[in-house]
């Protein structure tokens, strides 16, 4: 069950929209199922509707106008929650409803159990599948009500419903989710014709313009630059930024003034000061050095990615969450570089991995320079024509995000998991779109059959577990060309094999060989060291793990 939670100044304009059947074409049948008393009058069973409505407004605002009379009514008096039962759930009787309705007035310090002063509600149900709580907030001594924290009260009393009632459980929250839109912003998107709401959408181009930039003037620069889009910063007096605000010029109120939304407002991580601290630790740039040649940006991309499920797997959970947050960034920045038929999936990822960046461990994120200066790199870059380096890093994306399914999932971060395993059915589909091409093209040159044979012996020396799992795979005739291409260049087929096979994350792979094969590429990708026994591209020590590595149980085992 889903409970919302807010506030409000008018208990008519509540009442009204809550026994409405005419503009709200899903109200069928509103009538109380529940009140503090028991006795109050319900507009939806009576035969003078608007009389009796009025009755049950001014019962409700009895308290607020004593209150307010004494000088201590407050501003926003109405309290509202509406709580809503999953689709897949039985539909629950009247009498049910009523004690949900109960049990979440007196968890969140509305109405007490045998408080005598409680406030005044009422429970509508006007669906099969919720119902609205209506409150004012004054209790009977014109206190104010005791509600701190309703939200995380309501949710936990839902939580204990759901089991008693054998009810689908809902993921916990940790508040670090952004924030939902309100029914206002969902009725506006919806007449507007948009089905995102102007918060939503402001929120996919700001984090956007977070994984393109590499300083804060930068960032500020983007979003000016972007179409329908304003953006007003704000300073302090000595002229240093302290924040900014956003607004879609189509976004206006009542007097045609653009609604403006803060970076936090927006979500926890797009405040100033903590976008300010991910621009910080993005690693420079380090192009045209004399007597080095320049590597592709979209490799070492891969190879910071690679790297991220050993790094969750260690103890230091502030530098996990640190690449979490990175990952999280090199998917708002995919579309931007990505073919058109891709930008779907891909948005789609992002925007459900989105959740998965943050949780209530504090991330450090210097850990993950590395990759947050290849994303930058490799988004000014041209668009790639080869499709096989798109469908390299994703690859290593789908292993990161069952990585991160399972860090998230040892501690218990519910959202985050529901959000990591909903990002890896997008990824999942735009990696199938993305690699079909470019690994048809490389398995068109596959070699002899002795070295076929070859390569196979050496597959079953380098991963003897993973062995029949590979040559059995559809992308096994993809490995050998890529094996024997590097042959010819002068790697020694073995090393990149055993290279390639102790990056991690081998037990998650649906397709081994297309793992291995991407790998061997990008690790085949430039010239041979003039070190003896040495790989160029090698990750370094603290990327490696030559221990053999236990299956974890988990529910996204394979890809």
């Amino acid at each position: 069950m889903i409970a919302r939670v807010g506030s409000g100044k008018s208990t008519a304009g509540l009442i009204r929209y809550l026994f409405d059947t005419k503009e709200a074409k899903d109200h069928t049948d509103p009538h109380l199922v529940a009140s503090w008393d028991g006795f109050a009058p319900d507009p939806g069973r009576a035969d003078d509707f608007d009389a009796t409505k009025k009755l049950l407004v001014a019962d409700l605002d009895l308290r607020v106008k004593q209150a307010r009379r004494l000088g201590r009514g407050p501003k926003q008096h109405v309290w509202h929650c509406s709580i809503r039962a999953a689709p897949e759930d039985r539909i629950l009787s009247d009498d049910e409803w009523a004690e949900i309705a109960r049990r979440i007035v007196a968890a969140t310090g509305i109405a007490p159990e045998g408080d005598p002063d409680g406030c005044r509600w009422v429970a509508v149900r006007h669906a099969p599948d919720h119902i609205h709580i209506a409150a004012t907030k004054v209790r009977g001594d014109l206190s104010p009500a005791r509600h701190r924290n309703d939200y995380f009260t309501a949710g936990r009393e839902l939580a204990a419903v759901e089991k008693e009632y054998g009810l689908r459980r809902v993921p916990s929250g940790d508040r670090t989710a952004a924030k939902r839109p309100t029914r206002a912003e969902l009725e506006k998107a919806r007449r507007a014709g948009h089905d995102q709401t102007a918060r939503e959408r402001l929120r996919i181009v700001v984090r956007t313009a977070v994984a393109a930039a590499v300083s804060t003037e930068e960032f500020f620069r983007i979003l000016a630059e972007t179409d329908a889009v304003l953006v007003n910063v704000k300073h302090f007096p000595s002229g240093d930024v302290r924040g900014y605000t956003v607004a879609l010029r189509s976004d206006t109120n009542g007097a045609k003034e653009p609604i403006w939304y803060s970076g936090s407002g927006l979500s926890p991580d797009l405040s100033f000061p903590k976008i300010r601290q991910r621009l910080e630790a993005v690693e420079p740039r380090r192009d045209n050095r004399p007597g080095r040649s320049r590597t592709n940006p979209w490799y070492l991309a891969t190879a910071a990615a690679e790297r991220i499920p050993h790094h969750l797997d260690q103890t230091d959970a502030e530098a996990g969450q640190a690449h979490l947050a990175a990952f999280g960034e090199a998917l708002d920045a995919l579309p931007l570089r990505a073919p058109q038929a891709l930008r779907p999936h891909l948005r789609q990822a992002a925007s459900a991995f989105e959740r998965a960046t943050r949780s209530r461990v504090r991330a450090e994120h210097h850990h993950a320079r590395a990759l947050r200066g290849a994303v930058r790199a490799m988004v000014r870059e041209p668009a790639p024509r080869d499709g096989a380096l798109l469908a390299m890093f994703l690859d290593a994306a789908l292993l990161v995000v069952m990585a991160a399914i399972r860090w998230h999932d040892v501690r218990r971060h519910e959202q985050q998991v529901v959000a990591a395993r909903q990002t890896l059915l997008h990824l999942r589909a735009a990696y199938d779109q993305a690699a079909a091409t470019p690994l048809a093209a490389v398995a068109r040159r596959r070699p002899d059959q002795p070295t076929v044979e070859r390569q196979i012996r050496h597959i079953q020396q380098v991963a003897p577990r993973h062995a029949d799992e590979v040559l059995e795979d559809p992308g096994f005739d993809a490995l050998t060309a890529v094996l024997a291409e590097a042959e010819k260049t002068g790697h020694d087929p073995v090393r990149l094999l055993r290279q390639a096979a102790e990056q991690r994350a081998m037990d998650d792979a649906r397709n081994p060989a297309q793992v291995l094969t991407w790998r061997i590429k990008r690790l085949s990708a430039s010239p041979v060291s003039s070190t003896p026994g040495r790989t160029p591209l090698r990750p370094s020590p603290s990327a490696q793990v030559t221990r053999t590595v236990q299956p974890q149980p988990s529910p996204t085992r394979r890809r």
